[in-house]
């Protein structure tokens, strides 16, 4: 509900709305089937129980009261959820109340437990329904993505159509282990009998190095890791090699397109240039090829370009600028520092690199540390008036308070650091960066976070974050739920998976379409005319329904992170054992 007020005409009315959505509610929940639990192994399909329905209806933290650029849609018109022309395909559900036995806003006298145990018990008793819900989802999406995509790349439910990329089935092969892990076996099954007989990579196509990298090749090996098949090993191992010839250039610098059905490979048409994050963020797939095939020649590759930019000048206290030279290997554009689009990843790759070798590559944690370190000195700052602390950019030495939604996957690589033995105060700085993630949902008026945020900066500001006309779009990022995912992961606080349930609840709410599939947005601020952009992208199911799932369960085993690394499109690949 939108922060305005309202006058006192509008209250009855406003209490028989919510009577008529709270009574359909609990019909609702009253019609649920019994939740499933999978069991810890996800090599094993037939390990699942029926649980008694413990339905817990999930605890929502309130978000923050909006101050001024606030939706001044009347409150009743909000709760009937009219809906605009154009837009009849959106689903919007309401947003499931939190319970009063939940909440414990009444206990008996005599209870025993603590409030800090009566919230645990509220979160465990709400995992199956939560790991029940992120199935529903996926399996919503992958309705509209097989009625009306199957075997292209990406989905567009309210035109009941797909787009093409690569046109070699993106979504379908992003979601393979995510099927696997959340034990949807029917779905699994239909997919693997697509790859094994419909996918080919002898195709006269460009496609991108770094995108069917983590995507293609990603998605396959950790499939084929999850499941022991060497279906999907083999057409990893066809995809690799069709990729190499990215490689060839003068700098060993890799272009960013490759035509896999001719051998060849060049730059993007309008520059020389590779971006940074995309030739340092396919080092983790190359390298798995490499101890899979024994087949040098993969690892060597990407080895050279990480040796290449270590080297470089044109840093920034260990902050690299965007774009890449082909050509000479050098840095170019120099002078803005972001950990946003187009150098993100570098430094996510750095450590997982790290630690899938047994964290005996000194260099690459050397480099790790000292961007920390850099981004603590110059893109490190607070707002006003809250202190939320966010990482901005710097460009040609002027500071911008601009964050991406992307720069969201830095809490969760401070904490897996942390995990991994780094500093103690990259968790610090991993919580502080989190709350600041999740307020970027909350303090929006659909509860679904911008592309990009500013943050205010003066004093006197009455509200921490502005959202520019052209930034509020939201695609069904992953970067905030992989986050929250890492610090429950090694914390264990209940409120990291109470603020997923929240972020799950708002996609259903404001993105989910009836016929299947889910959209992405262009208006985050207005709850009544979100604008759907018809397209779901590969990485909601790839990625952000994996890391929600992986999120409510309580299961550390379930990919443990002591055991697997995830590469930057969440799929798992194993940390390799100490001989290797």
């Amino acid at each position: 509900m939108s922060a305005r007020q309202f006058d006192s005409s509008e209250s009855d009315d406003i209490i028989i709305i919510i009577a008529i959505v709270e009574m359909e509610a609990a019909v609702q929940a009253a019609a649920e089937p019994h939740p499933l639990r999978p069991c810890s192994s996800v090599h094993l399909w037939n390990c699942f129980r029926i649980l008694p329905n413990k339905r817990g209806p999930p605890v929502l933290h309130n978000r923050l009261q909006k101050k001024g650029n606030v939706s001044d849609t009347a409150v009743k018109d909000k709760a009937a959820e009219s809906k605009k022309e154009g837009e009849e395909g959106v689903i919007s559900w309401p947003v499931i109340d939190t319970d009063q036995a939940t909440e414990g806003t009444k206990v008996k006298e005599n209870n025993e437990d603590s409030a800090a145990n009566q919230k645990a018990k509220s979160s465990k008793e709400s995992e199956p329904s939560r790991l029940e819900a992120v199935q529903q989802a996926f399996r919503h999406a992958w309705k509209g993505y097989k009625d009306f995509a199957w075997g292209h790349d990406e989905l567009r439910p309210l035109s009941k159509s797909y787009s093409e990329w690569f046109g070699l089935g993106l979504t379908l092969i992003d979601a393979l282990d995510t099927m696997w892990i959340l034990g949807l076996k029917e779905e699994f099954e239909e997919a693997k009998t697509w790859v094994a007989t419909e996918l080919t990579f002898n195709k006269n196509v460009d496609v991108n190095l770094f995108e069917s990298t983590i995507r293609i090749l990603g998605g396959l090996l950790s499939t084929y890791h999850l499941t022991g098949d060497t279906l999907f090993l083999d057409k990893a191992k066809d995809i690799g090699s069709r990729l190499m010839p990215a490689f060839h250039t003068p700098s060993k610098i890799p272009y960013s397109d490759v035509n896999i059905g001719k051998g060849t490979a060049h730059p993007p048409r309008w520059t020389s240039d590779s971006t940074v994050a995309e030739v340092t963020s396919i080092q983790l797939e190359f390298r798995e090829l490499t101890r899979l095939t024994q087949e040098p020649r993969y690892q060597a590759a990407v080895a050279e370009v990480m040796t290449q930019v270590h080297k470089l000048d044109g840093k920034l206290d260990g902050l690299v600028p965007m774009f890449i030279n082909t050509n000479n290997g050098q840095f170019t554009h120099q002078g803005i520092y972001t950990l946003g689009a187009r150098a993100d990843s570098y430094y996510e790759y750095l450590l997982k690199q790290w630690i899938q070798g047994g964290k005996k590559e000194d260099q690459l944690l050397e480099d790790y540390l000292q961007a920390i370190e850099g981004v603590k000195k110059n893109l490190l700052q607070k707002s006003s008036p809250n202190g939320l602390t966010f990482v901005g950019e710097v460009s040609h030495g002027q500071f911008s308070p601009k964050m991406d939604h992307l720069v969201c996957f830095l809490p969760g690589t401070l904490a897996l650091g942390a995990h991994n033995g780094l500093p103690d105060d990259h968790m610090d700085l991993a919580k502080q960066l989190m709350e600041t993630c999740y307020q970027m949902y909350a303090q929006m008026e659909t509860g679904l976070s911008p592309e990009i945020v500013h943050f205010n900066m003066h004093q006197g500001s009455n509200r921490d974050i502005d959202v520019k006309l052209a930034d509020r779009h939201n695609l069904l990022r992953p970067e905030t739920v992989e986050s929250l995912f890492y610090l429950y992961r090694f914390t264990k606080d209940h409120k990291y998976q109470d603020w997923g349930f929240e972020i799950l609840q708002n996609f259903n709410k404001y993105t989910k379409v009836s016929s299947g599939g889910y959209t992405s947005i262009n208006n985050v601020r207005d709850p009544d005319y979100t604008s759907p952009r018809d397209k779901m992208e590969s990485f909601f199911l790839g990625e952000t329904l994996k890391y929600l799932y992986l999120l409510f369960s309580d299961d550390p085993n379930l990919i443990s992170l002591d055991q697997y690394v995830f590469n930057t499109e969440a799929h798992p690949l194993p940390i390799w054992p100490s001989t290797a």
